[in-house]
């Protein structure tokens, strides 16, 4: 009982610390890990006892017999599950031939180049060397979110990174699956057809009881079958249902079963698709915490001296420093990525959940059947996974700086809120080059908004989801429009810091607009108007005006004219570079207009016999 409350407490721990640091989870997992097995064998404990001890030996444990790798299996097909829901085809479209070169070409040039130098550099047999190859495919989200999160970057750098961390996570997995296969059906003969049937029917079963089982539970949902507080729970236990039943028929076909599961789920109609997601994602989380300590606690000291060599160090590099940028060269030949861009995401590769989950799970296997080189198989790939994820945690963000992709200034802007207001501002930003993201929990809302050709997602702001989401790492400005005050107010303090390093604005609150002696630092475009008045003025005129400005004296002129006309609201000023600038309800800040800037508004035309200027130069339609 005690190892087994350890684990989740120190799991947790481990995951706090990861957020408090920013840095990847999995570091402090497979560390604490570490340090409860294998070193507290060695060094603390007086009898030679690991303080956690994951397999059953006679006098304490907690899995007896094959209980840790059923374990290990049921866990890594949940985690794959949940990445397999995340996968939607229209983002993948959106992405390019770089991803689907990544893990196609990629992934063929690491499997082979890493299997040629376990080969050459530990003298290990061909099989077990792409077995290691096979594993060290996989990179994965969980592990790439926590370092790119905090790195401001181009949208197109993230998303490259993001999405070859996902898709590729099921193609390691079966690369290795059918490597291991090929081993433990005919040992050393290898390619034989014995093992090419099994190649057959991992894929066979694997595919049809996923995508039979997903439209069995995607029909059960939509038609209310399931009561709501079984929703969770039921969708729990037909993935490991799918899981168990493919292996049964074929095995070692579960791990590709449930992630097309998730992917025919996660592209299908299903109505609490994200509620689903938010369950599986906490539960991955407990997953992830408990499997790494685990994993990491029944690594024996022998294991880790393994390693202790210059053969070691010798792979490591040249994984990282000659595979993975050739992989990355080869796969984005002839794309817009420039020279550095693509240095960036060669730099960038930590291993996951995924590569040491299996790894352990196959080199237990392999061992006990007698495999030769074996035991290589689990402490090499811990080796590849804590140091590329310690490499990555510590020096992404400074190799960013390094090679030029660290943006100065983070100039992309969210929007809260996706309403007309928020569609017709954000359609003029983004036609004035400006990256525009906006967020709602409206889909009506959310459907417009990407008719219109602009970046929407579909979330709660009060979930944590937005917090992950690296393709917002160039977002620098906040803005949030929503006709709820205190929304507004929770997004300000909620993602003002993260979000908003160049600027934090909300609308003011009609108390605001009524006392002229409230004026918040936040308040944006006007303090006159609030939500209402700003929507009421877009329904009446759908467009947005743009006027020429001669100095700061005329800029001045139309602000006041704009105070004491309601049809009037101020939005932007627009430098003669194309820059926008926005207005806060201040109308401060705008010191040095020149000749060639223009006022950017809603509303009506200025009359411009009303505003003395050199020229008289009339308003234009933006």
């Amino acid at each position: 009982m005690l190892e087994l409350a350890g684990i989740i407490i120190l799991g947790i721990l481990a995951q706090w610390v990861a957020w408090k640091f920013k840095i990847p989870a999995i570091l402090p997992l497979i560390l604490i890990g570490l340090f409860v097995g294998p070193i507290a064998a060695e060094y603390l404990s007086e009898d030679g006892a690991k303080w956690i001890e994951p397999i059953w030996n006679g006098k304490n444990g907690l899995f007896p017999g094959e209980g840790l790798y059923y374990f290990v299996s049921l866990a890594i097909s949940i985690i794959l599950f949940e990445g397999g829901l995340t996968l939607k085809r229209s983002e993948i479209r959106n992405v390019g031939p770089v991803i689907t070169k990544l893990i196609t070409l990629g992934s063929a040039i690491t499997f082979f180049g890493g299997g040629l130098l376990a080969h050459f550099i530990f003298n290990l047999s061909w099989e077990l060397s792409f077995l290691f190859s096979g594993l060290i495919i996989v990179t994965g989200p969980t592990v790439i979110t926590p370092i790119l999160r905090n790195i401001p970057l181009k949208k197109d750098i993230s998303t490259v990174l993001k999405w070859e961390g996902i898709l590729i996570d099921p193609i390691g997995a079966l690369v290795a699956v059918l490597v291991f296969e090929f081993i433990s059906v005919e040992g050393d003969s290898g390619f034989t057809k014995t093992a090419l049937i099994e190649f057959g029917k991992i894929i066979l079963f694997g595919t049809t009881f996923g995508f039979t089982f997903a439209h069995a539970l995607a029909f059960a949902i939509n038609k209310k079958l399931i009561p709501h507080y079984l929703l969770n729970v039921v969708s729990l236990s037909t993935v490991l249902l799918v899981f168990v039943e493919s292996e049964i028929f074929a095995h070692e076909s579960g791990l590709l079963a449930v992630v097309v599961m998730g992917m025919v789920l996660g592209n299908g109609k299903l109505e609490n698709i994200k509620e689903l997601l938010y369950f599986k994602e906490s539960l991955s989380v407990l997953l992830i915490s408990i499997l790494f300590i685990l994993l990491a606690a029944n690594i024996n000291i022998e294991d880790l001296e393994l390693l202790y060599t210059w053969k070691t160090a010798l792979l490591f590099a040249l994984v990282v420093f000659l595979v993975r940028p050739i992989a990355v060269f080869a796969s984005t030949h002839g794309s817009k990525l420039k020279f550095n861009e693509k240095l960036f995401i060669s730099w960038v590769g930590p291993r996951g959940i995924v590569a040491a989950g299996i790894a352990s799970l196959f080199g237990s296997k392999l061992i006990k059947q007698g495999v030769e080189g074996a035991e290589y198989i689990t402490p090499l790939v811990f080796m590849i996974v804590l140091g590329t994820v310690l490499l990555n945690a510590t020096t992404a963000r400074l190799f960013a700086r390094l090679v030029g992709v660290f943006l100065k200034k983070s100039e992309g802007i969210l929007i809260v809120g996706a309403s007309k207001v928020s569609r017709l501002l954000g359609h003029y930003l983004l036609t004035n080059n400006r990256h525009v993201v906006l967020i709602d929990s409206n889909e009506q809302n959310i459907a417009k908004a990407k008719e219109l050709g602009l970046e929407a997602i579909s979330t709660n702001i009060y979930s944590e989801t937005l917090t992950d989401n690296i393709e917002l790492n160039d977002v620098g400005y906040l803005m949030a429009l929503t006709g709820n005050p205190d929304i507004n107010e929770y997004a300000i303090n909620k993602f003002g810091k993260q979000f908003g390093e160049n600027g934090s604005y909300r609308l003011v609150t009609t108390q605001e607009m009524l006392d002229d002696t409230i004026n918040p630092k936040e308040g944006l475009f006007s303090h006159k108007d609030d939500y209402s008045a700003l929507l009421e003025l877009t329904r009446a005129y759908p467009s947005i005006q743009e006027i020429d400005l001669e100095d700061k004296a005329h800029y001045d002129k139309l602000i006041k004219i704009s105070n004491d006309d309601e049809d009037i609201i101020p939005l932007f000023v627009k430098d003669n570079e194309g820059e926008l600038h926005i207005i806060s309800s201040h109308s401060l800040g705008f010191e040095s207009i020149k000749q060639g800037y223009q006022l950017v508004y809603l509303g009506k035309p200025f009359d411009v016999d009303e505003v003395p200027t050199a020229d008289k130069k009339g308003a234009k339609e933006g």
